[in-house]
């Protein structure tokens, strides 16, 4: 029997280009007034979200979906290079950031032993910046689970937030 490793399963990656530079997109993503606009996939809310932003910090948010039923994650930062890098682990969590079972929530999700989430910020030129998602789960799993739809969702969320940003400069 072969062991999968990190590297050899293709990773659940989103990618967006916005027209922003790259400092007003990384304040969109590390700025907790900033994320609790687009925390969640579409219709979906963020009444909570706690930032210590920093390696070694963490990140609480709530997702609250349209029925009113609540979702936490907890963000655990491990490497942050500014305006540039951030490589997390994100889990379901309770209320107070404890780690739980999303199989406990009714969700599927297939994590990569070993397998961080990895953000890359790239700054493209004439005003704009790709930011890069790669998750720490598997394409297929996040195809078939809603994560990628999710994931696509937030990031026009994202989208939404950064225009803002660049109307107030």
């Amino acid at each position: 029997m072969t062991e999968n490793r990190v590297s050899e399963i293709e990773r659940m990656v989103v990618t967006r280009v916005f027209d922003a530079p790259r400092e007003l997109v990384w304040k969109a993503w590390t700025d907790p007034k900033y994320v609790m606009q687009w925390w969640g996939p579409k219709g979906f809310t963020s009444p909570v979200c706690q930032m210590d932003f920093r390696v070694g910090g963490r990140l609480l948010c709530c997702m609250k979906a349209p029925d009113g039923q609540e979702f936490w994650n907890a963000v655990e930062y491990h490497e942050i290079v500014l305006h540039e890098k951030i490589v997390s682990l994100m889990y379901f969590s309770d209320a107070e950031g404890n780690r739980i079972e999303p199989a406990t929530l009714g969700i599927e999700h297939e994590a990569i032993e070993g397998a961080f989430d990895v953000t890359l910020f790239e700054d493209l030129g004439n005003g704009q910046t790709k930011l890069t998602f790669i998750g720490n789960e598997p394409m297929e799993s996040a195809r078939n689970s809603g994560q990628m739809e999710g994931w696509i969702q937030i990031l026009d969320q994202v989208a939404a937030v950064v225009a803002q940003l660049a109307e107030a400069r």
